[in-house]
């Protein structure tokens, strides 16, 4: 159907009925929400349960409607109700509906014609555009119809494949809130977009942006020690189809959405590409005692999963569970993925407790939920990254066991909670952190796509910062008001001797030094790494691992800290760009021409992979062959067996394929070597054939980086890894 505004306005130029002043005739009942179409405005909007349907058209900021227009009972076809309404500004007014319906309350029918009910599809949220300011709550939630006429121009989508990104999660306001942030607009989309420059130096790939979708920061909102606090984190989602205007600049009246399409367009100007954090596990209505103004008076027993009493299942510990499987919410769910994509020209979503989305309506966990395989199988959504947080509130963990389609990542919260273990020094968990570091190949098979469904992070916004990770033993969550009862206890940190801010030279120097091993590590795992942001100029929530609510300097970015800690900063843009620099450690290359396996283990004495609860050392090797001159080539994921007896009959052909390998590849070779013990700890590296060596390309018990291969130590085979500490070698032909 053509949609061009003029040609709509003469296709529907004649009303057919009026109805209380207004002229009208049937919508267009495919096209969900409020459109726009000339001098005329469609709306359309379903219901499985109600019996009858009424608009309310508001004027701007206005309590009582200056219009309302019953649906005529010929103006629904099945359940869906449309109709479109003529001589209306756009620019004026606000709308949102009313619905009768039975009111059953055990049956999960609580239909109530008083209540205001915003609109699912709605483009923009009134009374939402100044942060922190409190909305009439009697007023309600009113939809607002946005100009859909942003023209991205030539611009394209870095569309990088996932072995490829370096995600950096961050929260939309407290990336530049801070004053220290010395942006023109803090805590805003435009605050994000002068920080750019930042971003690209730093070398990350992709940004993950927290929750973005509209939600009122004031729900629950309270005074705790002096301090006001909200729903800073934003998990509360209001409407699903429209952007957080208090996320702004400035006030985007009926173009809702431009300054934050602005930002991701410039954003892949600069390949960089864009995440969505989504909530679809929940709402922000709560259970029987939250707020009733959106799906409640819809279909409350279809958008929600409710008990045989009619109460509401808690799995997202929320108070209410959206009903994901159910055929209605499964649709609103592709057409809200597909409308960010469409419209927004996102390049993925990572899914809040995901495990959700693949419950059965009476909360029993699906083998083959419908809506995580249409998801995968979608053609819009064909090419964006589905990131699973594998696991939710009631219990169900489902890393490595996510129903994936071959399409679906996940955060991998087992690399997180061992390689936490044994960073810290808990040695023993040596077997466990090599799985993680080589690509969780015993995770990731079958229905996955190998590593690349491995999201690797130690930290996120939901715990300890880097930072605190290596400053606290105990979350200090006192200022959230529960008593240090919230947030997580299993936090696997290690306070370095002494609990929070040290004046102690000696814990601050092994602080950075635990970092720095971390970091290390994560750059050189198989998979997609993520951090938060922050972590790379050692921010630090002052032991709260569980800011949810915190919109102050426990939360924002202190970019002080930046110049403070620049050795770390510096640290890390070495790291990323040693990532990319090898794509063997990516899993980006053919086999190696020197018949090395593509990922091997190694303990103290090379080619013994006999890890076991005793080793104190860990050493992993990946070797590959890039085609010298030109791009990269994409190999498999393996891991080869690999003996001293194969090293000598390898070493009778090596003479025989250095030519070859010299004229048509280049080798990569990469060797992490961690010593998580307190003594030092002697190995061996594996031999090279004649005209090859190792290089020290890292090490972090030394504080100076080395600038080029030139510049690296060469090894001959035998090291002395000091304690606590992590090294990194290349191989490479001798100069």
């Amino acid at each position: 159907m053509n949609l061009n505004p003029l040609a709509a306005e003469k296709q529907f130029l004649n009303p057919l009925d009026r109805v209380n002043g207004f002229d009208i005739r049937p919508g267009l009942y495919e096209i969900n929400g409020a459109t726009s179409f000339g001098s005329c405005v469609n709306f359309t909007i379903h219901s499985q349960n109600a019996v009858s349907c009424e608009l309310l058209l508001f004027h701007r900021g206005e309590k009582e409607p200056y219009g309302t227009i019953p649906f005529p009972e010929n103006y629904r076809i099945g359940r869906v109700y449309s109709m479109i309404v003529f001589g209306l500004d756009i620019y004026d007014f606000e709308y949102a509906y009313r619905m009768d319906g039975p009111n059953v309350p055990e049956k999960g029918l609580i239909y109530d014609k008083t209540k205001v009910l915003l609109d699912p599809y709605a483009r923009a949220v009134t009374q939402q555009s100044i942060w922190g300011k409190e909305p009439d709550r009697e007023k309600g939630y009113h939809g607002r119809v946005v100009f859909n006429d942003f023209d991205w121009g030539d611009a394209r989508e870095p569309k990088k494949p996932m072995q490829e990104l370096i995600i950096y999660e961050m929260h939309v306001r407290g990336f530049t809130k801070h004053a220290s942030s010395g942006v023109q607009f803090p805590g805003t989309f435009e605050g994000i977009r002068e920080k750019i420059p930042y971003l690209k130096a730093l070398g990350i790939t992709a940004v993950e942006l927290m929750p973005v979708f509209e939600f009122d920061e004031t729900m629950g909102k309270r005074e705790i020690g002096g301090r006001t606090l909200l729903d800073y984190w934003g998990y509360n989602t209001v409407g699903f189809f429209a952007p957080n205007t208090g996320y702004t600049a400035r006030q985007e009246y009926n173009r809702e959405g431009t300054e934050f399409k602005n930002l991701i367009r410039e954003l892949h100007q600069n390949g960089i590409e864009v995440i969505l954090d989504v909530v679809f596990n929940h709402t922000a209505e709560g259970n029987e005692q939250g707020p009733f103004f959106e799906f409640k008076g819809i279909d409350n027993r279809i958008y929600y999963m409710l008990t045989p009493e009619g109460n509401y299942y808690n799995f997202s510990g929320c108070g209410n569970t959206l009903n994901c499987n159910h055929p209605v919410v499964q649709q609103m769910i592709l057409e809200c993925l597909r409308h960010w994509v469409i419209h927004y020209r996102v390049d993925g979503f990572r899914f809040d407790l995901a495990s959700i989305l693949g419950r059965n309506e009476d909360g029993t966990p699906l083998l083959q939920p419908p809506l995580l395989r249409n998801l995968a199988e979608d053609p819009v959504l064909k090419d964006v990254n589905l990131i699973a947080e594998a696991w939710d509130a009631g219990g169900l963990y489902q890393v490595g066991n996510f129903p994936a389609w071959n399409r679906w990542a996940e955060w991998n919260g087992k690399y997180r909670d061992e390689l936490r273990s044994f960073l810290k020094g808990e040695y023993w968990f040596a077997a466990q952190a090599a799985k993680r570091i080589t690509g969780s190949p015993d995770l990731y098979g079958g229905q996955y796509r190998g590593y690349n469904s491995s999201i690797n992070f130690l930290t996120c916004h939901d715990g300890f910062t880097l930072y605190d990770l290596y400053s606290y033993n105990e979350k200090h969550n006192e200022e959230n008001g529960w008593n240090n009862t919230d947030g997580a206890d299993d936090n696997r940190s290690w306070n370095c001797g002494y609990e929070g801010k040290s004046d102690n030279p000696g814990i601050e120097a092994l602080r950075k030094r635990m970092i720095k091993n971390a970091c290390a590590v994560l750059l050189c795992s198989r998979g997609t790494p993520m951090f938060l942001a922050g972590d790379e100029f050692c921010n630090t929530q002052f032991g709260n691992n569980n800011a949810y609510c915190q919109d102050n300097e426990i939360s924002w970015l202190d970019w002080s800290l930046l110049e403070k800690n620049r050795e770390i900063y510096e640290f890390f843009r070495y790291m990323i760009a040693f990532r990319k620099k090898h794509s063997a450690i990516r899993g980006e290359c053919s086999s190696s021409g020197l018949g090395f396996p593509t990922v091997s283990v190694h303990t103290n004495q090379p080619w013994d992979n006999n890890v076991t609860q005793e080793s104190k050392f860990l050493g992993v090797m990946f070797a590959g062959a890039v085609p010298a001159g030109s791009s990269q080539k994409t190999g498999r994921n393996q891991e080869n067996a690999w003996s001293q007896e194969a090293e000598r009959r390898r070493e009778s052909v090596w003479s025989l394929e250095m030519e070859r390998t010299r004229e048509l590849e280049t080798e990569d070779l990469v060797y992490l070597a961690v010593n998580v013990f307190w003594e030092d700890q002697q190995f061996f590296l594996p031999k090279l054939p004649n005209g090859f060596v190792w290089r020290l390309a890292v090490n972090t018990d030394q504080p100076e980086m080395p600038e080029k291969e030139s510049q690296m130590t060469v090894i001959d085979s035998e090291f002395i890894l000091k304690p606590r500490s992590v090294a990194v070698f290349v191989g490479g032909p001798s100069f």
